[in-house]
């Protein structure tokens, strides 16, 4: 028997294995969110605090050399036209030493992400001092804590997000970070003012992303790569 011979049957297998898969294999390719530079077409530029409300006078946000920067001024949202349901996004992220911003999920296109749908968090330990865990990059703002704080100051750091129905699931720089069930989470959770929020458990399903520029210190945001697919259940 010669050496071909003998791994034949292992040939076979992984051949037949593979043309059992793939046909049935609808999801989709990665889709780059920011092809082209410029203004960021099918996105919108709102309020940091509202998406129903105008953001200030100038606001802009540019892509240049494959780079998303935030907006000047600050404190705004750039929320997709577009709305998702169950998807894998990905992107990396660079912030400055009063650098904060934040990644929309399933949000409607009123409120407040972090209170009426889910952000996950991007800021600096620098910007706020006194930020409890769940404030700190890699939580859902206010109501998750991320198991270990894997964020590198200054530096590029990689986001993996998947969300498939109550499925939560964070990577950063890979360590994986959050893996929840959503319809567990019915912990209170305070909206800035003071008053509660919806439960993690109550918010929606499906809705726009989006990335927030909120930095101090005249350092934006940057954003490179990011891309997502959709996924079918």
């Amino acid at each position: 028997m010669n050496s071909l011979s003998r791994f034949l049957p292992v040939i076979m297998l992984f051949t037949v294995g593979c043309s059992l898969f793939n046909p049935g294999d609808k999801t989709p390719n990665f889709v780059m969110l920011f092809p082209q530079d410029g203004n960021p077409q099918d996105w919108v530029v709102t309020s940091w605090s509202d998406l129903a409300k105008a953001p200030p006078e100038g606001a802009a946000w540019e892509v240049k050399d494959g780079i998303l920067y935030g907006s000047t001024p600050r404190g705004t949202w750039l929320i997709s036209k577009k709305e998702y349901g169950d998807f894998e996004l990905e992107f990396e992220f660079k912030l400055g030493p009063r650098g904060n911003s934040g990644c929309a999920i399933r949000t409607p296109m009123k409120g407040d992400p972090a209170f009426d749908a889910l952000e996950l968090q991007m800021a600096d330990l620098r910007y706020n001092t006194r930020a409890k865990p769940s404030e700190l990059t890699g939580g859902f703002y206010r109501a998750i804590a991320p198991s270990d704080q894997a964020y590198l100051p200054e530096q590029w750091n990689h986001y993996f997000v998947r969300m498939i129905g109550s499925h939560a699931q964070v990577t950063l720089n890979g360590k994986k970070i959050i893996d929840i069930d959503l319809d567990q989470q019915s912990q209170i959770v305070k909206r800035h003012d003071g008053s509660e929020a919806p439960p993690i458990k109550d918010r929606p399903r499906r809705g726009h992303i989006g990335f927030q520029e909120l930095s101090r210190g005249g350092d934006q945001v940057m954003i490179r790569g990011a891309r997502i697919r959709e996924l079918n259940q």
